[in-house]
């Protein structure tokens, strides 16, 4: 379920605007994951694509700070890693007073709700009410999911121009997650002017068999889209017709008090 990075063109060369031992710190802080919490100085070397030297100076360097910690073999991070995460939360405090509303929201439907943003390929969630657990995948604040196979990354999509969105979706890691998977570019691209043109999206068991969701957008004084807002819930219990009509008017009109907040 990776993606690739959406970079720019050629490789940016070190100079006043570009610091390249500040990319290579995060390379290596990204190169920590939940199928990899714990990594030796060759396997974070190879994750990141730098050489044992230069990994084991970084990797110092963020256990000096506090950031990593080692047991002399393996390394791990550390809680204060999600220092670099809150700095983002905490300057975009809408998210406090948005919660209240989700709340609302989930003891109305009975779904979980969550919020998220657009990060090249992928949706990062930045707010999150749950009900009970109904996925495989344990999500929360910081979780990435790919944007191609969520209704919360197809409405995100639609707010960029035809050709962005296709760039965005040629350099994600596409593939069949489920039986009902749309894998085709043109195919993905309808679904995502689809959403465009009615304001939300609902995606049926797409990123993982049996879960259905619908997203509906948040957007800014200017009519921007900065984020989104969906329910989740499971399809032996909720049919996708049952969340389109019943639910998706809560919803809509959840994400329309969170956006007269901005």
């Amino acid at each position: 379920m990776a993606t690739r990075p959406l970079a720019p063109p050629g490789t940016p060369a070190p100079g006043d605007s570009y610091v390249q031992s500040f990319a290579r710190g995060l390379q290596v802080i990204r190169s920590f994951s939940a199928s990899a919490p714990h990594q030796t100085l060759s396997e974070v070397a190879a994750a990141s694509g730098l050489t044992r030297a230069g990994a084991r100076r970084i990797l110092l360097t963020l256990q000096t700070l506090g950031y990593v910690v080692t047991d002399g073999k393996l390394f791990t991070l550390t809680p204060r890693i999600l220092d670099l995460g809150f700095a983002y939360l905490s300057s975009m405090p809408i998210w406090n007073r948005a919660e209240p509303v989700m709340e609302a929201l989930v003891q109305q439907v009975q779904e979980s709700c969550s919020a998220a943003v657009l990060d090249a390929t992928d949706i990062v969630y930045v707010l999150r009410v749950p009900t009970q657990k109904i996925m495989r995948i344990s999500l929360g604040v910081g979780s990435r999911l790919p944007a191609y196979c969520t209704s919360l990354g197809r409405l995100l999509l639609a707010d960029l121009p035809d050709e962005e969105v296709r760039a965005r979706l040629e350099a994600s890691a596409i593939e069949p997650l489920t039986k009902h998977t749309v894998t085709d570019i043109d195919a993905l691209l309808a679904k995502v002017a689809q959403a465009r043109r009615q304001q939300w999206c609902l995606v049926n068991q797409e990123l993982e068999e049996g879960l259905i969701s619908v997203a509906a957008p948040i957007v800014d004084r200017a009519g921007r889209m900065v984020a989104a807002l969906n329910i989740s819930g499971q399809a032996n219990r909720t049919s996708a017709k049952v969340m389109q009509d019943s639910m998706l008017p809560a919803l809509r009109e959840a994400a329309r008090r969170i956006s007269s907040l901005l």
